[in-house]
């Protein structure tokens, strides 16, 4: 094996509660140091050496991968206003194409935006939102070249095509984040939220169109740095709303979008540990809140008095049932729920939400969300619907009737026989006793003989569910005999509240344990073998699979660890760093002994000891701002100067992007094969289907 690059160690003592510890690696958070960008392409270079011969391989799986998808391909059109919006892929093209025809889909088309134009001369293109103004005229979209999640917003009028003379830089407006660009309804004032130094979504501004930046309004300052600032418009187009939102603690503003000068009111001041959100229906707010409900509640009160004491419960608490969020029609009120780790829909009459009708869904287990369903006049509910092997189908259900109109099934040009795999729902038993649900997925006639090459995934933060859905790329593994698996582990919202509480702060090292005992189950019932064993996580994924790999070293062969968030207790230590100090609540405050030495006692970056490890991956972005480039680095270096054995670490870091990797999906998808082709060398180089 090649030798490896070495990252020299410096002392760098950081003491806190009488505990000193030496981070020998601190100085590779110094991005302009060239020594460190150094240190980086050297690992890349080393990337490049040991997994060399994989590069067939990774262009053999690129090739299946790509074969998959329809690369000339359209959205379903959905109805705003008077036009028929939708988005198009070219054949060849990494990006979409946004498109709108008035009136009826036989009308001449309209390009909003072409985002492959904008990317021409870029690593990496984002955009974040699109959004047409109320009469139709103007464009207002974000764009990010860095990575970074700092967004610069562009306004077009479209009966020219020329761009307004104003930008407005550093906005919010990601993927992860509700609205980047609002439009008040007189279509010349839009609503957008600026970033702090911190990179957090803390300024609601008001802007002209036409006017300078500089002398835009400022509406809100959520000033505490525990909370993001969001924001949407209401789906009857009535109201702007904020939303502050903390990782135990909500609260929301609202203003009329009819009125541009109008100021926001508070609908219910902040409460510690009181979390609502609501839907506008009628002059009256439907609220989705847990006050005296753990798994949530829906109340109702009058869009003039919306504070608690006027919250008129409409339904009550359930032990059993997740009340995760709500959506209003005209005629309709749609709740989102979770039973038993699998979302319900919930379709309501306004005027009595008990009268009520579940949807249903023809698996034992799947993956479904709302689509946009921009418009609130309407009977039509559009759901995307898929399994681990069913396809994504697009389906307008009638909320009258309940019955389904399926307007497009995901097409694998390359061929697809549903039949040929098997997805069940089995349960690992954690070291306290807890059942914890493992979605699984191979094909058909596997033998549980111990020999499957295997790949657990989970994640276990935030509440975040990791959903049984169809990912095409996987049937590359699965078509290598690879059994893929999802443990729903706590910190997630899977099984209720009480499961995403299980799973943080104090009780954050038993979604380590459920993982552990995911992957041990899967080898009691012998689907594979530790030998066979690979694990996958990501961002607070990645803590989780680089924390069970520090517990049990002995138990995986392989680790895929992307974007990895493993420096903890240094990194929580730090609020100068994007997102510190709203995440206090979810892993805890270094600045708090009880908390400081529970977090350092799982910490992957400090928990390094001499031994033996599994072969790992590890990536990152240059440009990220949720999980540093430099914690998978220090991570990498440290583990290299510990471990006793030959097998293999490697570093990628992608140098233009941030912390959902490339943009493109040509890009992206290769950085799915280079992972495969790493986990398939490492668990299944000798079987002859490879």
């Amino acid at each position: 094996m090649p030798s490896f690059p070495t990252a020299p160690k410096r002392d760098h003592l950081i003491t806190q509660h009488g505990k000193t510890r030496n981070d020998e690696y601190y100085w590779l958070r110094e991005k302009e140091n060239p020594e460190v960008l150094g240190y980086l392409r050297a690992e890349s270079d080393y990337l490049e050496e040991v997994l060399g011969h994989t590069k067939p391989l990774q262009e053999t799986l690129f090739a299946e991968m790509k074969g998959r998808l329809k690369e000339a391909d359209s959205s379903v059109p959905e109805k705003r206003g008077g036009y028929f919006h939708y988005s198009r892929m070219e054949q060849g093209k990494s990006y979409p194409i946004y498109c709108r025809r008035k009136g009826s889909l036989e009308s001449p088309e309209e390009i909003l935006l072409d985002h492959n134009a904008l990317a021409e001369g870029h690593d990496f293109s984002s955009i974040g939102a699109v959004e047409v103004s109320p009469d139709g005229s103007k464009l207002a979209y974000t764009l990010d070249y860095e990575g970074n999640e700092a967004y610069t917003i562009h306004i077009r009028d479209l009966a020219t095509g020329k761009l307004y003379d104003e930008t407005i830089p550093n906005t919010s407006g990601s993927v992860y984040e509700l609205g980047g660009v609002e439009w008040a309804n007189d279509s010349e004032t839009i609503y957008y939220i600026t970033l702090d130094d911190a990179l957090r979504s803390d300024k609601l501004h008001r802007h002209k169109i036409g006017s300078d930046p500089a002398s835009d309004e400022l509406l809100v300052h959520e000033g505490d740095p525990s909370y993001f600032l969001w924001m949407y418009k209401t789906r009857d187009d009535r109201y702007i709303m904020t939303y502050h939102h903390s990782t135990n603690t909500r609260e929301m503003r609202f203003l009329s979008a009819d009125d541009p000068n109008s100021e926001p009111r508070v609908m219910q001041a902040r409460v510690s540990g009181l979390e609502y959100f609501a839907a506008h229906h009628n002059g009256k707010f439907y609220i989705v809140n847990n006050d005296g409900a753990k798994n949530f509640k829906l109340s109702v009160a009058p869009v003039e008095r919306p504070a608690k004491e006027n919250w008129v419960e409409v339904i009550p608490h359930r032990e059993d049932v997740l009340l995760e969020g709500v959506s209003a029609f005209q005629h309709h009120i749609v709740l989102r729920e979770r039973k038993d780790g699998l979302r319900q829909i919930r379709i309501c009459n306004p005027g009595n939400v008990t009268d009520s009708r579940l949807t249903q869904f023809p698996e034992p287990a799947y993956s479904v969300e709302l689509e946009n369903n921009p418009e609130f006049d309407t009977r039509l509910l559009r759901i995307s619907y898929s399994s681990l092997i069913t396809p994504t189908t697009i389906v307008d259900i009638d909320m009258n009737t309940g019955a389904w109109e399926v307007k497009k099934t995901t097409e694998i040009p390359s061929g697809y026989n549903q039949e040929e795999y098997v997805s069940e729902r089995i349960h690992a038993t954690a070291p306290d006793g807890a059942r914890v649900p493992i979605s699984i997925v191979y094909k058909k006639g596997l033998a549980r003989d111990g020999k499957n090459p295997t790949l657990l995934h989970g994640y276990g933060a935030y509440g975040a569910i990791v959903d049984a859905d169809f990912v095409s790329s996987r049937f590359s593994l699965l078509d290598r005999g690879f059994v893929f698996a999802i443990g729903h582990i706590r910190g997630g919202l899977d099984m209720g509240r009480a499961w995403y509480e299980g799973g943080r702060v104090f009780n954050k090292k038993n979604s380590f344990t459920d993982f552990i005992a995911c992957a041990e189950h899967l080898i009691k019932e012998g689907y594979t073998s530790k030998e066979k064993l690979g694990i996958m996580g990501v961002s607070a994924g990645g803590l989780l699979v680089t924390a069970s790999l520090i517990m049990r070293p002995d138990l995986f062969q392989a680790v895929v660890a992307k974007v990895a968030f493993t420096d903890v207790v240094t990194s929580m230590s730090d609020p100068t760093i994007p997102l510190t100090t709203l995440e206090w609540n979810e892993w805890g405050n270094p600045e708090i002994q009880e908390e400081f030495e529970y977090m350092i006692s799982y910490s992957p970056y400090d928990n390094i000891r001499a031994n033996s490890y599994p072969n790992i991956l590890l990536t990152t972005g240059l440009n990220d701002p949720r999980v540093a480039y430099w914690e998978p680095a220090k991570f990498a270096a440290r583990l290299r100067a510990n471990k006793t054995d030959d097998t293999l670490l490697a570093l990628k870091t992608n140098y233009s992007a941030g912390h959902a990797g490339s943009s493109g999906r040509y890009d992206h998808l290769k950085e799915i094969a280079l992972e495969y082709a790493f986990l398939i060398d490492q668990l299944a180089s000798e079987r002859k289907s490879v």
